[in-house]
């Protein structure tokens, strides 16, 4: 399983955001997630028992800076400064304003990359979260699954979470964000059978991203039983969106 022990990495070449400049603002060791996504390149929640202590901001700050100003003084390109890492990255208590030093050293260093957060969305709600994802040019949130029951099985929530709440708080973002989908199969369910394809095309309009991700497995996973869609696949499950106008992105 995949982990990061930095909290700056790279440039490695991302598959959706080019050369990209990678950010992990939880613990070092381990993994510390609110989700226990049955696809995860980090391996299950219980076999990473991270740390659980935080990179704070001076640190943060001072990691990106010497990294940031060694690739500019190297002529290294990055295209993407991206928040992925060991785990959910709101869940830092500094994230705020580690955006807000992110943007600073950006600018300063790489005026023409973007700044990119992956992230479940669970934590939206908090207004300081929402605001500095707002600040970000592509914050980049998930929704896999069309109702609780799905997103039980293939995200595997810790504590409660209630996809009307997320959706909710995505609607807060007036359609000024990405939306990410991973598809997938496995014995006990399928992300695009067609009630649930339905349902998850029905989301997208409802919320109106300026840009749908979809893709599908590409790294070792935790769960053995699942099964991955072609690209073509995949081109078909969003075909109708495609034809709506949606600007919809597909990573086999």
């Amino acid at each position: 399983m995949l982990h990061f022990d930095d909290i700056v990495f790279g440039p490695i070449f991302s598959r959706r955001l080019g050369s990209s400049l990678g950010v992990n603002v939880l613990p070092s060791k381990g993994k510390l997630c609110n989700f226990d996504c049955v696809y995860c390149e980090c391996g299950w929640n219980r076999d990473g028992i991270a740390e659980r202590v935080f990179p704070r901001l001076a640190e943060v700050e001072a990691a990106l800076e010497e990294k940031m100003s060694r690739a500019a003084a190297d002529g290294v390109p990055v295209d993407s400064i991206t928040f992925s890492g060991n785990g959910e990255p709101t869940m830092n208590p500094d994230f705020p304003e580690i955006i807000e030093a992110t943007l600073r050293l950006r600018d300063m260093y790489f005026p023409a990359a973007k700044v990119s957060v992956l992230s479940n969305a669970t934590l939206i709600g908090r207004p300081a979260v929402a605001e500095a994802l707002m600040k970000v040019d592509n914050p980049i949130l998930k929704i896999d699954a069309s109702d609780d029951a799905l997103v039980a099985r293939m995200n595997k929530p810790v504590g409660t979470y209630r996809l009307s709440e997320v959706l909710d708080n995505l609607r807060r973002f007036d359609g000024k964000f990405i939306l990410q989908t991973m598809f997938l199969k496995s014995p006990d369910f399928d992300t695009a059978a067609p009630e649930a394809l339905r349902k998850w095309q029905d989301i997208v309009r409802d919320l109106k991203p300026r840009q749908v991700m979809v893709y599908t497995i590409d790294r070792e996973t935790p769960d053995k039983s699942l099964g991955k869609y072609t690209v073509e696949e995949m081109a078909a499950f969003v075909q109708p969106l495609v034809d709506e106008g949606f600007d919809v992105k597909i990573s086999g």
